[in-house]
């Protein structure tokens, strides 16, 4: 039987939580660009109130590595499969609550305040979930087809993307502009409830992976797995979190920078944006596909190193893409962006696990994800907004350009890969 096949419902699992995690993020993402700003920090100026709306986007960044140590320590004593759960259970429950929260108008300085601790909360939860999503992937995969398996659970972003852009693009057309910012916005946010309890339904039905169970049985899981995975592998940790930069980067600028910036200061219609980058995401699962089977048939390493290089390159173009005036250029633009991100995002799967030793595993590739998220996804949308008022537009992309050359060194220079 077909590998795939005959592990569906494995794939299944950490490709629904995946899904979760980009929903999950992008519809805060996108609400951050189009309504938080107004609805939280109404005392503030037009642009205040962008950077502290992206700045309570960046806070799950920062909430994210303390979850990777602390979902981590369970993964790696107790196993993927309940460590798994319970980190969408947070995840998931964070989302859901901020559908009820109320605005500044509502609360006052209140709203804000649980504003920051639901995306911590958010963040904390997502700190535990590529990880494990990614290890029942690659810890169940048949000899050969690591790179592939460990890529289903990136297969995920797109389709998140797929579900969180579409509802708001669907919601634009059906709502008016005062009903979405007074109620529409917080559907998005309700119906993350209905992925999270088909991720809940799915991974409560699957069984421990077979390293985890093969290392459990050779020796007692670490009392810290932090402690021993920052004594025997510290540069592969440096290395993790570098080889992360790039997916992330180019993720949050073609997509939240991207949406913010074209509707507000280059004037595109909200719904006509929306509709380009629903399209272009399509050529990050593209990218995924091809970098799974890349990676099987090369190395992890090989396509990633590549792809870093590539990254690279779009930061050259991206800017001045963007901001060309012309609809299907910017199309050009962030498809050519997405594609790119699917080689530099696909082999993480693959490439990760090989670093670290298995009873840290967990513990290593979550710290490093993370770590490397804050670099990539939280200072991306913050330092492209402030590149672009101190040089202009052409200037959004040199973010890009440094974030595929961190990665091409993380790659080049991770310590010997882990069998």
């Amino acid at each position: 039987m077909n590998p795939i096949r005959q592990n569906a419902r494995i794939l299944t699992a950490s490709l629904v939580g995946t899904a979760v995690e980009f929903y999950d993020f992008y519809i805060y993402a996108t609400a951050a660009a189009l309504v938080i700003g107004p609805l939280f920090f109404p005392a503030e100026s037009e642009s205040a109130q962008t950077l502290l709306a992206f700045m309570t986007f960046g806070l799950a960044f920062f909430a994210r590595p303390v979850g990777a140590i602390a979902f981590g320590h369970f993964g790696d004593r107790i196993g993927r499969k309940s460590t798994l759960v319970a980190s969408l259970m947070l995840m998931g429950g964070s989302t859901l609550l901020i559908a009820f929260l109320p605005t500044y108008a509502m609360a006052g300085p209140i709203a804000p305040a649980l504003l920051c601790l639901l995306r911590f909360g958010q963040g904390f939860g997502l700190g535990g979930e590529w990880g494990g999503a990614s290890l029942l992937a690659v810890e169940n995969a048949p000899k050969g087809w690591e790179a592939r398996f460990g890529s289903a659970p990136q297969l995920g972003a797109p389709l998140g993307f797929l579900f969180a852009n579409g509802l708001f693009l669907i919601l634009s057309y059906t709502l008016s502009e005062a009903d979405f910012t007074a109620w529409g916005w917080r559907i998005p946010f309700l119906a993350s409830a209905l992925l999270v309890g088909l991720g809940l339904w799915v991974r409560l039905k699957i069984g421990e992976t077979a390293a985890f169970k093969e290392a459990l049985a050779h020796e007692a899981p670490p009392a810290v797995p932090i402690g021993r995975l920052l004594r025997e592998h510290p540069g592969a940790v440096v290395a993790g979190i570098a080889g992360v930069v790039a997916c992330f980067a180019i993720f949050y600028l073609a997509t939240t920078f991207a949406l913010s910036f074209a509707t507000t200061k280059l004037g595109y219609a909200k719904q006509e944006f929306l509709e380009v980058q629903l399209a272009a995401n399509t050529f990050l699962a593209v990218g995924i596909g091809v970098a799974g089977y890349w990676a099987d048939k090369t190395s992890a390493k090989n396509v990633l190193g590549k792809g870093a290089l590539l990254t690279a390159a779009v930061g050259l173009l991206f800017g001045s893409g963007l901001g060309s005036g012309s609809l299907p250029v910017v199309f050009a633009t962030l498809a050519l962006s997405l594609l790119v991100m699917g080689l530099v995002y696909g082999p993480l799967g693959g490439w990760l696990p090989t670093l670290y030793a298995v009873p840290v595993r967990y513990t290593g590739i979550s710290l490093a994800f993370n770590m490397g998220g804050i670099i990539g996804g939280a200072l991306a949308p913050f330092a492209a907004a402030l590149l672009a008022a101190k040089g202009g537009t052409p200037y959004v992309g040199l973010f890009l350009t440094l974030a595929g050359a961190l990665t091409l060194a993380g790659v080049v220079f991770a310590p010997k890969i882990r069998t």
